[in-house]
């Protein structure tokens, strides 16, 4: 499926913005032996059952591997730099996401609020049998 590059840019552009909220610093971002964690406990039996359970499959764990080497591909750069490459994957990440359908999304983003809702208490009363 091939996505819309001016959609691909804006999301990307987006979650950006909300992940450089959510990680103000490097210190913020995580480190390769959290990464590597990750990577481990994917392979845990819980992780797999659960995963077995929930979409009929073991836990496919290849992109915490990917997550990981990342990680160790950039131990050369500054701080500031690793913080800004690790945001701009993870944004691109987090846009494919947004922008791609998958089993686990069931709403529709909603860009405004329902019109009239929640409906008045006084819309839903029958004066006919209102108690005098």
């Amino acid at each position: 499926m091939s996505l819309d590059p001016e959609k691909f840019e804006a999301a990307v552009k987006q979650e950006e913005a909300y992940l450089r909220k959510v990680h103000p610093t490097a210190d913020d971002i995580p480190g390769c032996m959290s990464l590597f964690d990750n990577f481990l406990l994917c392979h845990v039996v819980n992780a797999q059952v659960k995963s077995l359970y929930r979409y009929g499959r073991m836990s496919e764990c290849s992109q915490k591997l990917e997550d990981f080497k990342f990680c160790m591909s950039n131990k050369s750069l500054h701080p500031e730099e690793k913080r800004d490459v690790w945001i701009r994957r993870r944004a691109e990440w987090w846009a494919t996401r947004r922008l791609t359908k998958s089993s686990e999304d069931i709403w529709d983003i909603r860009t405004e609020p329902l019109k009239n809702y929640p409906p008045s208490l006084l819309e839903n009363v029958d004066p006919s049998n209102a108690i005098a």
